[in-house]
């Protein structure tokens, strides 16, 4: 088989309308410039018959290849998914919406091959989102430059290109998928870069999120700032923090006893231990300590033996 040019992805969950419009758009573009692709539709557990539009599709275009999972895992698992069957040069990954247009792909895999980029991440300044959306993203993309140091104005838009070894090497799970730049900048690959591209109205259906998804945006970007610099050491950060909370409470117990033996030994008013709140604080700052250390014992051990990160139930292929 002759290496592809293109490895287009696409998760979906209950777009079945969209997806004979998207695979046509799709396949247009990629004749009108020559390349060779594959279209990689990962029905993330469907309910509205999308899976059947898929099966439909891929008798009607040869470059079509179909991931079903039997249950809604999420957008990350379907791009970790999507990302592992990839075959292509450069993996494009778009909404299944019609909001991403996909003629912005040839100027997508023009930056990764001929101006050195590992991702490209596209950027909706002019978004037609209501305001309820945009500006919750707004402060949310702030906080992740902010955190990451990664200066891109949209870090959950869909529309991205890597270059291959890019998503070999990242590992997409849990809701991680909005921080996909950070994942590829820790991994070692620093060239990324940004394009304004082309947002759409939405077509068909409606949204599949909501505003709590802004909530565990953050709560995301808390998780993958830990596991970037302590996933794979956590005795380093509960460790420490343990250690630290231990020799502080022990050695101010150590100075609350030795200050009541020296005043007894000078005949000097005291107090007695008991009666000293910062006697407590101390005893409970070494109990923290010591289980915020086995905390991060058993995160190494957790960590060392863990098997079941990624491994989904994918219930059809094609």
């Amino acid at each position: 088989m002759d290496k592809l040019d293109i490895s287009v992805v696409v998760p979906l969950y209950n777009e079945a309308e969209s997806l004979p419009e998207l695979a046509a758009w799709i396949d247009r573009v990629m004749r009108e410039n020559g390349f060779s692709y594959e279209l990689i539709l990962v029905d993330d557990g469907s309910s509205d018959g999308s899976w059947t539009e898929v099966e439909r599709l891929k008798a009607q275009y040869t470059a079509i290849r179909g991931i079903g999972f039997a249950r809604n895992y999420g957008k990350s698992a379907a791009l970790y998914c999507g990302f592992a069957a990839a075959e292509g040069e450069v993996v494009v990954t778009m909404d299944a919406d019609l909001q991403d247009s996909p003629d912005e792909i040839p100027e997508l895999r023009r930056m990764i091959l001929e101006e050195g980029y590992d991702l490209v991440s596209g950027w909706k300044k002019r978004r037609h989102d209501p305001v309820g959306k945009r500006w919750p993203s707004k402060f949310f993309n702030w906080t992740a430059r902010a955190a990451s140091g990664i200066r891109l104005h949209d870090f959950n838009c869909g529309l991205k290109a890597y270059r291959r070894k890019v998503v070999k090497a990242i590992e997409v799970y849990g809701e991680m998928h909005r921080f996909i730049p950070f994942l590829a900048k820790q991994a070692g690959f620093s060239r990324i870069g940004e394009k304004v591209v082309d947002h759409r109205a939405r077509k068909y259906g409606c949204s599949k999120f909501g505003l709590e998804r802004t909530v565990k945006g953050y709560l995301d970007l808390i998780t993958v700032l830990f596991m970037t610099h302590f996933g794979r050491s956590p005795m380093y950060f509960f460790g420490s923090l343990g250690t630290l909370m231990f020799l502080v409470g022990g050695g101010t117990t150590v100075w609350i006893i030795a200050e009541k033996l020296w005043k007894q030994c000078h005949a000097l008013p005291l107090r007695p231990v008991a009666d000293q709140p910062l006697f407590y604080l101390a005893i409970l700052a070494v109990i923290l300590g010591v289980q915020l250390f086995l905390a991060g014992f058993l995160g190494e051990l957790i960590n060392r033996g863990s098997s079941e990160r990624n491994k989904y139930l994918i219930d059809k292929t094609l």
